[in-house]
């Protein structure tokens, strides 16, 4: 089977990288890097798969064996997905590649402020020796908001602090590892009782500005944001004044609104918060883990053909 890796890399990385990785993987398939726009024409007519960041109409128009493009990022809103369904071709995607290093993310973004090490790091640099008011993770509450592969591993890394974990989703009968899992009727209920909030859920209307004022409010005045979702999950005015006002105690933030966050907003100033610049998700796994997702999915046809169920299906091929 004829596997073309187009040239567009993740973030900016080398799509060369992740061609290894799949010779790795698949030593036993043609595994072709096309690093021009005309080695990516050439090359697609016969390939059976191809994988990157993202494909064209003019390259599904030259396609002629096409039957899957596995997407390198868990988003496919950028694809043109009536294209791919219009030539029969099938679409994956990369969810679960982040979920390791953005749980990892999270659990220190929590020890960080339940620990107070963003005062202890100023001090550090006032050479000021002087106790840092400190909490404990261990027989809190947290909630997570969205249950998806971001969100579970979360829970999971949480596990072992001895922590009770809410897990929030749209459809709470689905379940998961958090200690008791609810809908999003029941988010109030949640936040009134959490000392930490971890956003990990997709940004949809239902989502958009979900942690407004009420929200902020109903958390207890001690209580930490982490937002790892969306930026426009939060209202930032509201998560201004909550923190100015000391209403919370806290948000680390990945994620922003607007993004990037410009150098002269308030948010910069406030010493409760921690900013980083949308990369909780970067890994040097990043291809390994997404080399992994489609060489089982091409193992899968090549035992079953292409009527098998593949992980992480967007479009059926």
């Amino acid at each position: 089977m004829k596997i073309l890796v187009l040239r567009e890399g993740v973030h900016g990385t080398n799509a060369s990288d992740y061609a290894a990785e799949l010779r790795d993987r698949l030593p036993d398939h043609d595994i072709v890097h096309a690093r021009t726009p005309s080695e990516e024409r050439a090359e697609i007519t016969d390939a059976a798969v191809a994988t990157g960041t993202e494909i064209t109409a003019d390259l599904l128009d030259r396609a002629e064996e096409l039957r899957l493009f596995a997407g390198a990022y868990a988003g496919h809103g950028h694809l043109p997905l009536n294209a791919l369904e219009s030539h029969g071709v099938g679409l994956t995607n990369a969810a679960g590649v982040h979920a390791p290093n953005i749980g990892e993310y999270v659990v220190g973004a929590l020890l960080s402020h339940v620990r107070g090490f963003q005062q202890a790091y100023r001090q550090q640099d006032r050479r000021e020796w002087q106790p840092v008011p400190v909490t404990e993770l261990a027989g809190s509450t947290v909630t997570v908001v969205g249950l998806g592969n971001i969100g579970q591993a979360v829970v999971e890394r949480l596990d072992p602090f001895d922590v009770e974990t809410v897990g929030i989703r749209a459809s709470p009968d689905l379940g998961g590892p958090a200690d008791t899992v609810v809908g999003p009727d029941s988010l109030h209920d949640a936040l009134a009782e959490s000392a930490a909030v971890v956003l990990a859920c997709p940004l949809t209307d239902a989502t958009r500005g979900l942690i407004g004022d009420d929200e902020l409010t109903t958390m207890p005045t001690e209580s930490v944001l982490v937002n790892v979702a969306r930026g426009p999950v939060v209202d930032t005015d509201a998560l201004l004044d909550a923190i100015r006002n000391d209403r919370i105690g806290g948000a680390t933030l990945d994620v922003t609104d607007p993004e990037p966050l410009p150098p002269e907003h308030p948010l910069w100033t406030l010493s409760a918060v921690q900013i980083t610049p949308h990369n909780a998700g970067s890994t040097p796994r990043y291809y390994e883990r997404l080399a992994e997702i489609v060489g089982t999915n091409v193992d899968c046809v090549e035992r079953g053909g292409w009527g098998v169920d593949l992980d992480n299906v967007v479009i059926e091929p």
